[in-house]
């Protein structure tokens, strides 16, 4: 059978939409009950399950992302495991400051989208943003204004297939914006549908740690005093001039029109540890693309020590096409941009933790899944239990299960308006994972506890 029904089954399914895309809408994706979205095969024919298995991608009839990258890049693009093909590799961020307070990170992606629309190479931008479905949902900005208002970075779980389908057959080009294993769906139905690989002209992808639930927002903005029910906005990383650039902050509002943000330090609020992984989407387990390898350029944090430092951000940035390159060339030589190469290993170092969690901890995770009996994608990496040794091993076990607890855990809390409630049982999992963790915090989080209930009120 087409294994897309395994990926659904085993919820593997990342809820890009290119399924329902695909089938015309025979197979629904929508966002479940735990803040997510997932598809629902109920309705739908062999032949169109066949047809959505091709473009899923964590199913095993859909190419991997070295056959797609073969398709769509030049030849004579370099290329190294760890990042797949590219034609340049650098440390990067926008020069002026006050453009840089309102980015998540150095400004790249959407200096590169503004180049793109305002030279006319592209009608317009799909990207996720403010509103929709939920706080966030994926929108059509065609102006820069529009674009402005749309950047920072956003974790939280959304599906293309709703702009997707707006688009189709406008007679426009676009640009697109997604995490490795959106573009990666996004490439494969421009394999399947031709109109659609005529008006999808450029991939923007974006380094993912992993994909975030809606319940990750809420349990964030609870703690700043904003109920689930109440929240009307939320901003993932505020900047905090002069501190570590990792050191941003969380914001929260109860409403969109005259009232304030409530912020608080992102280090200091459960579930704000990215470590942690909690809600994270179970198909985060199954990815081991950093780089975002089928994209046209990548851009995500420069996590290394030169620039953490530096509070406005840096982006580590991937570029495997001309154009784009061109344009940033000569955003370096206007002075808009300020550029420094960095090698594989530097772009590698700066992701270290999201190496370990692909790679090291993929091939563990494999290998439990197939000792337990469990179907399982086929990836590039081997499953081997023997990767890591007994310290990192259960590290590794204990952050799969923290995260699985987290999704079912907060949403009874969430059904009986209590934080307290969520707190209390997922403390004892943090617990279990910080044993085997060299940075031990369960002091801190055990403060955390203690102080939930001013966190609540202030």
């Amino acid at each position: 059978m087409p294994t897309i029904e395994q990926v659904v089954q085993r919820d593997i399914c990342v809820g890009c939409g290119a399924c329902q895309f695909a089938t015309r809408g025979e197979i629904n994706v929508r966002r479940n009950e735990l803040g997510y979205y997932s598809a629902d095969l109920s309705r739908a024919r062999p032949h169109n399950l066949a047809t959505a298995s091709r473009v899923c991608p964590f199913s095993n009839e859909s190419q991997n992302e070295d056959v797609i990258a073969a398709a769509v890049f030049p030849a004579v693009l370099k290329s190294d495991p760890r990042t797949g093909r590219y034609l340049s590799i650098a440390a990067a961020r926008v020069t002026a400051d006050d453009y840089l307070l309102g980015s998540s990170s150095g400004g790249l992606t959407s200096w590169i989208l503004m180049q793109l629309l305002e030279s006319g190479h592209i009608d317009g931008v799909i990207h996720v943003g403010q509103g929709g479905d939920g706080l966030f949902s994926y929108r059509i900005s065609r102006s820069r204004q529009e674009l402005t208002a749309r950047r920072k970075s956003i974790y939280y779980s959304t599906s293309f297939n709703t702009a997707l389908q707006s688009i189709h057959g406008d007679g426009q080009r676009y640009a697109l914006v997604g995490v490795p294993c959106f573009i990666k769906s996004a490439r494969l139905l421009c394999m399947e549908d031709r109109l659609l690989a005529e008006q999808l002209v450029y991939f923007i992808g974006l380094v993912c740690g992993h994909l975030k639930s809606a319940a990750f927002a809420e349990l964030l903005a609870w703690q700043c005093g904003v109920s689930p029910a109440g929240l009307a906005a939320v901003d993932f990383r505020l900047k905090q001039p002069g501190q570590d650039a990792g050191r941003y902050h969380f914001g929260a509002r109860a409403g969109l029109v005259n009232s304030e943000w409530i912020t608080r330090p992102t280090s200091q609020l459960l579930g704000g540890n990215w470590g942690h992984g909690m809600f994270q989407l179970n198909a985060c387990n199954y990815c081991d693309d950093i780089f975002a390898e089928t994209a046209d350029v990548v851009l995500g944090d420069a996590w290394l020590p030169e620039y953490r430092a530096d509070w406005r951000g840096t982006n580590i940035l991937l570029c495997r096409n001309a154009l784009i390159q061109q344009l940033i060339d000569q955003g370096k030589t206007a002075g808009e941009l300020f550029i420094q190469p960095l090698s594989v290993a530097q772009a590698a170092n700066s992701q270290a933790g999201n190496f370990r969690h692909r790679h090291e901890g993929l091939a563990l995770r494999l290998a439990d899944d197939q000792n337990a009996g469990h179907w399982v994608p086929n990836k590039r990496v081997m499953p081997d239990h023997n990767v890591v040794g007994n310290r990192r091993r259960e590290l590794i076990r204990r952050r799969r299960e923290l995260s699985r607890a987290s999704h079912g855990l907060f949403a009874e809390a969430r059904e009986q308006g209590s934080l307290d409630l969520f707190i209390d049982r997922i403390t004892p999992l943090v617990r279990q994972y910080e044993k085997y963790n060299a940075a031990s915090l369960p002091r801190r989080l055990l403060g955390l506890a203690k102080r939930r209930i001013q966190l609540i009120l202030s």
